[in-house]
This record gives structure tokens, C-alpha cells and sequence, in this order.
């Protein structure tokens, strides 16, 4: 299966999964070493003790690491070009714009609504000996049908406040998003932060925008000279935007994203932060961002 079309697929690590290709396509027993034992030197760029133990040259080396690099590290990647977060994701809520105004809809299409047959609960009710048992199941039944439908009220008014709180970032985009926490919206729409929280968890809105889990929109603030907070989700995409700007030569350390952040921006943030929110994104440091060859 691993030499089947996309070469290198059900290998249980990179390792595996570059040796199958490397065997597979030819390569030389250098190369193959390299891979088996190295990976971690060629991606410190550690020229040098990849020859000492193969007892070949470091030009060597680099030619081998240029040949290792051809190879996928990700088999199939391409096949498509959907998004592995929106896959079989379907939208509780719809954001749409009707005439100016924002509208929020539930998207209860093909979904059977439940409800209590009044005319078979009434003649087994008739019955002295199931009488009781039937009542409590039927008050079982309403207690349920009376909660999905108060928890698709709840969403309903909570997608409604983010909406009110939210308009820039669904008229303009990411970079407008604002700082809101749980307490902004449990106080607009009277409930405790905790049933805001239950409500919010895993549950999808469609936008404009794309699609977002509705906890997307709970951001911490992050200061900014001059000018009102930003959501720190905001800050998160300032900073791929940079990265994904640099020069791959001499990509842009943290300390200099901060820089460039509160030139540009007036966004204040640390160091640390900038690395922190760089992991969360899944983005390496500068040291291994740099172009090799």
C-alpha cells in the first residue's frame, strides 16, 4: 500500500515516509542514510555531522539534502484543494445581508422537527394500567422537544449579538475583528457566561467571511497605540500576512515582527506573544523558515 499511488501514503511517520519514496525512486545509499538516521541534522542544517558519521564530504551532503527535498513529505496534499477544517462541516447558523440590514437564520433545512402524536398519547392514556407510565414519558417528551427548541432560540440570540459587536469584521474582514469575551454577550442576552460558553461549543455560522466556529469570536485585546484594541485573532493574521510577505532568504525574526507590528499597526506585543501565537498557527521560527537551497 505504501508504494501504491501517492507513493509514501499509510507510513506511520516522515521518516518511513521519505525512505519508502527515496527506495522506491532510486536513490543512492547516501541519501538513503541520510533520511534514515539524519533528518533531524538536515533540519538543523547540521552539514557537518551528517558527513563525519557517512565519511563523505559536506558538498556531498548539501547535493544529497537538494535530492531529499524533491521528495513529498505530504502524499496526496494536491489531490484537492478543500480545506481539511471545513470537510463534512455543516453551518447551525447563517449570516446573511437582506436589503442593508444583517440577517441571522438557523439552518433547520431536511431537519425533522420532533413532536408527540396528541392523538395516540390520548388513547393510551385511556388505559388505568399505562396511564402513569404514559404521562411521565409524555412529559419527558415535551421537557426535550421544550429544550432544542430554547437551545436554537439561545444560539439564535447569541449569533445575533456577535453580529451586532461583530459588523466591521463581517463588512471588512479579518484585520477588523474586535476584542469580545464570553461576559460581553452573556450580559446583552441575560445568561450566564457558562451557557454561553455550552452554546457556542462546536457550533458553526456561514459569513461572508467563510465559516467559523462561533467560539471564533471570543478574543482577548491586545493594546495598540492610538487607536481602540484589537482582537488578538486580528493580531494573528497581521502576523501570517507578514510572514507570508518576507523574503524566504532572510525570513523575519520574532523580535523583528514585533517591530514591524507596532510601526505598522500600533499593535503592542511582546516577543514571546509574537512566538506563541506563530506556533498556534503553525508556522515555524525564522532558523527553519529560511530557504535551503
Amino acid at each position: 500500500m505504501q508504494q501504491m499511488d501517492p507513493v509514501g501514503t499509510c507510513c506511520r511517520d516522515l521518516r518511513e515516509c521519505l525512505l519508502v519514496q527515496a527506495e522506491l525512486y532510486g536513490y543512492d545509499d547516501a541519501e538513503i542514510d541520510i533520511i534514515d538516521r539524519h533528518l533531524h541534522n538536515v533540519e538543523k542544517r547540521n552539514w557537518g555531522a551528517i558527513a563525519r558519521d557517512l565519511k563523505i564530504t559536506p558538498e556531498e551532503v548539501v547535493e544529497a539534502a537538494k535530492q531529499i527535498q524533491k521528495l513529498e513529505s505530504r502524499p496526496a496534499r494536491n489531490f484537492t484543494t478543500t480545506d481539511d477544517k471545513s470537510i463534512a462541516i455543516t453551518p447551525d447558523v447563517y449570516i446573511t445581508k437582506d436589503d442593508g440590514q444583517w440577517v441571522v437564520v438557523d439552518n433547520d433545512k431536511g431537519l425533522q422537527r420532533l413532536y408527540i402524536n396528541e392523538g395516540l398519547a390520548k388513547r393510551m392514556l385511556k388505559d388505568p394500567q399505562a396511564k402513569e407510565f404514559i404521562g411521565e414519558k409524555l412529559r419527558n417528551a415535551q421537557w426535550l422537544i421544550r429544550a432544542i427548541e430554547q437551545r436554537r432560540k439561545t444560539i439564535i440570540r447569541v449569533t445575533e449579538c456577535i453580529v451586532d459587536k461583530q459588523k466591521e469584521f463581517f463588512e471588512k474582514g479579518v484585520a477588523f475583528l474586535k476584542p469580545m469575551i464570553l461576559r460581553d454577550v452573556a450580559e446583552t442576552v441575560g445568561m450566564h457566561e457558562s451557557t454561553i460558553s455550552r452554546v457556542t461549543t462546536n457550533k458553526y455560522v456561514h459569513t461572508p467571511q467563510g465559516l467559523f466556529e462561533l467560539k471564533y469570536f471570543f478574543n482577548s485585546a491586545i493594546r495598540r497605540t492610538a487607536e481602540d484594541d484589537i482582537a488578538s485573532e486580528a493580531v494573528k493574521q497581521a502576523i501570517k500576512k507578514l510572514i507570508d510577505g518576507e523574503d524566504k532568504d532572510n525570513p523575519l525574526s520574532d523580535q523583528a515582527i514585533v517591530e514591524l507590528l507596532e510601526r505598522n499597526e500600533g499593535i503592542q506585543i511582546a516577543r514571546r506573544t509574537v512566538a506563541k501565537y506563530r506556533e498556534v498557527l503553525g508556522i515555524l521560527a525564522s532558523s527553519k523558515r529560511k530557504r535551503m537551497f
